[in-house]
This record gives C-alpha cells, sequence and structure tokens, in this order.
C-alpha cells in the first residue's frame, strides 16, 4: 500500500522512479480505507532531502499512510524556501488541535546547545506534552531522541571528545521485541552527532527497555515498555552519500572532521560507500509502524487518551 502524499510534493518524482508507491491527495480520496495518520516534526536544515528519506521507508509497507509535515512557528528556516514550507508544512499550533497515530521528530544540528537555549525549546516541549495523549506512538531520531529522553525522564545527553560520524555495527538485545523482529543480531546503521546518551541511565529507567547498542556508537534504539515512545540515537533513513555530503561540507569549512569511520572503502573519500544498512532501516519503520502503531492503535482516534 501506499504513502499518501500531496499531489506536487518535490519528493514524489523520485520515489516514483525508486518504485516506491506513493499515492496523491485525489487519488486516496476515492478508496474507502482508513489511513494511518502519521505526523513529521521536520527540524533538519536539508528539509527536501530528509522528506525523500522518510517518505521512502514510511512508504515502503503494506499500509496505507496519511503523511503530515510540521514546521515550528517559532523558527526561520534558513535552508529551505518559505514557499515550500508554506505550500507543503502545517505550522506546529495547527497541529495540537488534532490527533494521530504516529509521529516521526526528526534530529537538528544543534545537540551541542543546552536543550533550554534551543529557541524552539518551548514550542517542542509543547509538543511532547501533546504527544502523550494525542499520539499512539511517537518515534525520535537523533537530537529528537535526546531532546525526548531528557524531557519525559530527564535523562541527559553528553559531549562527546570528537563527532561520532561514520556507519557502526549494532547488536541487537532482544530480538523476541516486535520492533526488532527479522532483525539480524548485529546490523549496521550511520551515526552523525557531537553528543550521547548513556546505556546506564537508560537501563536505570524502568520504563524503558534498551534494545540495541554498539560497541562504538554506544546506545542506538531504546523504547518505552508501552511502545508509546520509540528512540533512534542515529540516521538509519540516511542516502548512501549522506554521510559523504556532510563530511565535504566540514572539509569545505575547515572544520575538524575526520573521514567518517567505516563507511568508505578502505576510508579513502574518492570511493564510492557501499549501502549497508538500507534492509534494516526499511525493517525498522516496517516495525514500528505495523506493530506500534497500526496494530494496537484504536481505530478511533478519539480514543487515543
Amino acid at each position: 500500500m501506499p504513502v499518501r502524499i500531496p499531489n506536487d510534493l518535490p519528493a514524489r518524482a523520485e520515489l516514483e522512479d525508486e518504485n516506491i508507491f506513493v499515492m496523491t491527495y485525489d487519488r486516496a480520496t476515492h478508496q474507502d480505507i482508513r489511513p494511518l495518520r502519521i505526523a513529521v516534526l521536520n527540524i533538519m536544515p536539508t528539509k527536501l532531502v530528509t522528506e525523500t528519506q522518510l517518505l521512502r521507508l514510511l512508504g515502503n509497507t503494506s499500509l496505507q499512510v496519511n503523511i503530515t509535515f510540521v514546521r515550528m512557528g517559532t523558527h526561520e528556516s534558513k535552508n529551505t524556501p518559505i514557499e515550500h514550507l508554506e505550500a507543503f508544512y502545517q505550522p506546529l499550533e495547527s497541529l495540537l488541535s488534532d490527533r494521530f497515530d504516529g509521529l516521526v521528530i526528526t534530529g537538528a544540528p544543534v545537540e551541542t546547545m543546552e536543550f533550554e537555549d534551543v529557541d524552539y525549546w518551548p514550542e517542542l516541549c509543547q509538543l511532547f506534552e501533546w504527544s502523550r495523549k494525542n499520539v499512539w506512538s511517537t518515534l525520535h531520531i537523533c537530537w529528537g531522541a535526546q531532546a525526548g529522553l531528557y524531557y519525559h525522564y530527564g535523562i541527559k545527553k553528553y559531549p562527546l571528545g570528537e563527532k561520532m560520524f561514520g556507519l557502526f555495527q549494532h547488536r541487537a538485545l532482544d530480538l523476541s521485541d516486535p520492533l526488532l523482529r527479522g532483525f539480524d543480531e548485529v546490523f549496521y546503521a550511520p551515526h552523525s552527532r557531537h553528543t550521547e546518551v548513556r546505556r546506564e541511565d537508560i537501563e536505570a529507567e524502568h520504563a524503558l527497555k534498551l534494545l540495541a547498542v554498539s560497541e562504538k556508537a554506544g546506545v542506538y534504539l531504546a523504547a518505552s515498555r508501552d511502545g508509546r515512545e520509540v528512540y533512534v540515537t542515529g540516521h538509519p533513513e540516511y542516502d548512501r552519500l549522506t554521510l559523504k555530503a556532510e563530511y565535504e561540507r566540514d572539509v569545505a569549512k575547515g572544520l575538524p572532521i575526520k573521514v567518517p569511520a567505516s563507511y568508505f572503502p578502505a576510508d579513502d573519500p574518492r570511493l564510492q560507500p557501499l549501502m549497508t544498512w538500507r534492509s534494516h532501516a526499511h525493517l525498522l519503520y516496517a516495525n514500528w509502524l505495523n506493530y506500534y502503531v497500526y496494530q494496537t492503535t484504536p481505530y478511533d482516534l478519539g480514543n487515543l487518551a
């Protein structure tokens, strides 16, 4: 089944070229199906790229998914045309009077700042609080995961000596959990961050379960025991060349950045990186949509609370 998107969203052409089943709003209105309603708070600077990356994963299941993109009202995006935001995004304040089966909160390049110093932190706290009773399950990504863990459980983030940057091997801790069904015992995923949350802090919180870790990258996947919150500290949605683009950007700016770990063949930036995390990324999102959202969300969203 398709992911449901606006008729003229730029991501549509690329997704159709990849044989991802997308359906425009016009066509979807003629189907008598109750699609999953998924809101996406996209606070990444490369919003158009992130849209395609997330829609690729959300659209590769047997479920019809209706996507609503959301933007912060208190933050001015410097990298995305305002015309695009006004055409395809709802301001957060309009979201708060609605209910959704699922919510995705992306990462953001603000991790070295204290949470309270981020200009849209009060608005994000409002979203976190609203989601408790108006969203069945929320998927938090990278900084979004750190922010969610801090807001809901007081779990702190810690600065790293150098950027956690590259492709890392992870170990699944509980393959019986529905979120990990079909996973290999070890799998790969990209990371790109300057801070971390620590395993001992997750394990000390009884309401949370730790699901996957990396010997080098640390905590990767955790969830609340009721499935209403999922936390992913990496970027499984990244394309083949996303880390390459970030590396080249930082090199051009003269920033102290190492070659992404275990990403380029022979650690040579001139060589094409292999895509070794795509199947895990698709499975993670499919499992979240199926087991943590579709199988458990009320048919009538008025019964969420």
